[in-house]
Formats: structure tokens, C-alpha cells, sequence
């Protein structure tokens, strides 16, 4: 039996490549699913986070915080 080592494992050429990515965003995007909280996505990006789908509050930084807040 002959090794087979010189075949390729890509498209071939470029034409062949571009033709199979967009094959594959073409059926991609079939089970795409739409963004359903637009207004959420800038406090994603912030930073913040959810659980469950609601907003976690963040704890407070440090506990000296709250000293001063009593003293005062």
C-alpha cells in the first residue's frame, strides 16, 4: 500500500477555500439566534454581570466603607 503523505488537507486553492467558507456561514447562519436584549449588550461589555438573567449587584469594594458610613 502507498503512504499517502503529499495530499492535501485544505481547499486546494483560494477560489475552492472561499467557496467552502461561505458554504459554511451559509448554513451557519440557519441556526443563528438573535440578539433579544439590545439594551443589556452595553452593560455586558462594561463589565457586568448575570446570573440567570438577572443582574448581579457588585459587592461593595471594601468593608471600611461601611465603618465611615456608620461613624459619620
Amino acid at each position: 500500500m502507498r503512504a499517502r503523505t503529499r495530499v492535501t488537507k485544505g481547499p486546494g486553492n483560494k477560489q475552492a477555500g472561499l467557496a467552502m467558507v461561505f458554504k459554511l456561514l451559509e448554513a451557519a447562519e440557519q441556526r443563528w439566534r438573535a440578539v433579544n436584549g439590545p439594551h443589556l449588550v452595553a452593560l455586558v461589555r462594561a463589565g457586568a454581570r448575570f446570573e440567570k438573567g438577572e443582574l448581579i449587584e457588585r459587592p461593595k469594594e471594601t468593608p471600611e466603607e461601611d465603618i465611615n458610613e456608620v461613624a459619620a
